[in-house]
């Protein structure tokens, strides 16, 4: 099972290149970034973390880290025609020398597109939407030339040049609507992420692969990836809108067997409960410690 570390781009930039630093020296296997803009608030309510944009930490993280996957996680389609985002994309992976993992997701964070003018459809469009986009990055990074006549994109004789350095560059789709978004995963992607402790990322992955039957894929062919959040020592807090575990090395690694035993491909480490400094980099030893165990 693989171990990436998910550095909160709400911090300063040498926060999180300390964090993916120290990942790359001792033995994770990659480092992901969010696409968001703000916090998730209330309209009206305005934001005080900063937050730093993930096409460009993805690209000074591939050029300053060795050795790692760098990923997005995920990229929102809503912000940026998915035609500029293939570019972003194959440059990156042209950046990192073929190590990147092309993370994307429908997009939804209501504040983000009030605040900047963005539009956010209703859902089934937006999801229509997405999977327009999804056959707009599946041509320009996997062939030649694409011609492509949808409702949202249009686009005619296009190119990305140059191709990424993979071949083919891996699609990570985050998903966990188990009707229609599990049937997108099954259809397009070679990566699939949701947030979930082990009972709940067993459940949706059968359903992906009931999804993978219905399209005629093979179920192995999608790596499995998940995330929740992670306290190394200390209590865990209430009422968070995530999942979380943790508290001990012990409990860490009753979580971490679980995910092990439904044969999850990569266990995913958000930093926001690991503290800052010296103590979260203690705190990523002690996880990488219970996980490679």
């Amino acid at each position: 099972m693989r171990l990436s570390i998910w550095p909160s781009a709400s911090q300063p930039y040498a926060g999180i290149l300390e964090v993916a630093r120290h990942a790359a020296d001792t033995g994770w296997d990659g480092v992901y970034i969010a696409d968001h803009f703000m916090p998730n608030l209330p309209i009206g309510q305005r934001p005080e973390t900063p937050m730093l944009e993930a096409g460009s930490l993805a690209a000074a993280l591939g050029a300053a880290i060795p050795r790692v996957r760098i990923g997005t996680l995920v990229y929102g389609n809503t912000y940026r025609h998915p035609a500029v985002l293939a570019n972003m994309a194959a440059t990156v992976d042209h950046i990192t020398g073929g190590r990147f993992v092309f993370g994307v997701g429908a997009g939804w964070q209501v504040n983000e597109h009030h605040q900047y003018g963005i539009d956010l459809p209703p859902v089934k469009q937006l999801l229509d939407r997405f999977v327009e986009a999804l056959q707009v990055w599946h041509g320009l990074l996997r062939t030649p030339t694409t011609d492509f006549t949808g409702e949202y994109y249009q686009l005619t004789g296009a190119v990305c040049e140059p191709k990424p350095v993979q071949d083919p560059l891996p699609i990570l789709i985050g998903a966990k609507g188990e009707k229609r978004m599990l049937k997108v995963v099954a259809e397009y992607a070679d990566l699939w992420n949701t947030w979930g402790l082990p009972d709940t990322i067993a459940h949706k992955s059968r359903i992906l692969d009931e999804h993978c039957a219905t399209v005629g894929r093979d179920p192995r062919a999608i790596g499995r990836t998940a995330q929740a959040l992670v306290v190394a020592d200390g209590p865990l807090p209430q009422h968070l809108p995530v999942p979380v575990y943790g508290g001990s090395a012990s409990e860490i690694a009753r979580t971490v067997d679980g995910y092990r035993a439904i044969g999850l491909d990569e266990l995913i480490i958000p930093d926001g409960l690991l503290g800052t400094g010296a103590e979260r980099l203690k705190a990523l030893d002690t996880i990488q410690a219970v996980v490679r165990s």
